[in-house]
């Protein structure tokens, strides 16, 4: 039984040394896919400006003087710069969950749009217990933490750029000025917007509007209350993606990679399971005595 233990454990050193493979690969993948992801955000955030000042909002632009518009260009210029070195700054190396870590994600599973929580049980993790001491390596569960950290990352990043952009929009008087907060929010959140129509990261909203001028009661009937249609800026990765076939193609990789990864998992749990039981029928017989 002893040497069954001893075989599970070379088994599961062998699925480590894959994981820490698999992660070099991830890293290097990544690397490459913000390193492109952040040069066609630069130029789709110039582009759907573009399209915001001279299809959006063509008087408005044409009612600025010449100086006034070069002001604004180069602002989203350089927003633009900023962001594309910005989405490649969130990469990091995978690193360990701490075991606190490991404790609250056995319980609470999480996911992305593409699935991201593994095929495993979340209710077993499959990094270190809490009681263990020995220095253990990198697991197929840390490398997914890692994974969904920068997913989420990339999707804040791009939500900070609609708002940035639109921020200035509405400073120079493109977009209105009494435009509410929380309209301007929701022209930044991709996942409340609809891609289905229109310019690619550019998002049409009516928002409903009331003369409040005149200090009359809202709720009075007679007060008009009109639609006014926006167009604002709405960074979208599957868009960016779609206009751009080497982003496309960087990504298919991380696809590719990350159906390994959830292969290797589903084995590193079974090989833990089987450790268990090994171990757990060599306890039972060393403490077994015939009476």
């Amino acid at each position: 039984m002893v040497g069954a233990v001893e075989r599970i454990v070379q088994e599961i050193a062998a699925l480590d040394k894959a994981t820490s493979a698999i992660a070099e690969e991830f890293y290097d993948a990544y690397s490459t896919y913000l390193t492109l992801l952040g040069q066609a955000v630069r130029q789709q955030l110039i582009l759907a400006s573009y399209h915001v000042c001279t299809q959006g909002y063509p008087g408005a632009f044409l009612r600025l003087s010449f100086s006034q518009r070069q002001q604004l260009q180069q602002q989203l210029r350089t927003l633009a710069q900023h962001v594309q070195e910005e989405i490649l700054a969130q990469l990091h190396k995978p690193v360990l969950l701490d075991n606190a870590d490991v404790d609250r994600l056995a319980l609470e599973p999480t996911a992305d749009s593409e699935q991201s929580s593994l095929a495993w049980s979340p209710a077993e993790p499959l990094a270190v217990a809490a009681t263990q001491t020995q220095p253990r390596s990198l697991t197929p569960t840390d490398l997914a933490h890692w994974r969904e950290e920068l997913e989420q990352a990339i999707v804040a990043e791009l939500r900070t750029a609609s708002h940035a952009a639109n921020r200035l929009l509405q400073h120079a008087q493109m977009l209105p000025r009494t435009l509410p907060e929380p309209v301007l929010e929701a022209a930044t959140d991709a996942e409340m917007s609809d891609p289905r129509a229109g310019t690619p990261n550019v998002l049409n909203l009516l928002v409903e509007t009331g003369d409040d001028s005149t200090g009359t009661d809202p709720s009075d009937e007679s007060n008009e209350r009109s639609m006014m249609p926006i167009v604002a800026i709405c960074l979208r990765r599957s868009e960016i993606e779609f206009a751009d076939p080497t982003v496309a193609a960087s990504r298919s990789k991380l696809r590719s990679l990350f159906a390994q990864l959830k292969a290797l998992g589903r084995d590193y749990h079974k090989k833990q399971h089987e450790q268990s039981i090994a171990e757990a029928q060599a306890a039972w017989r060393s403490s077994w005595t015939e009476e």
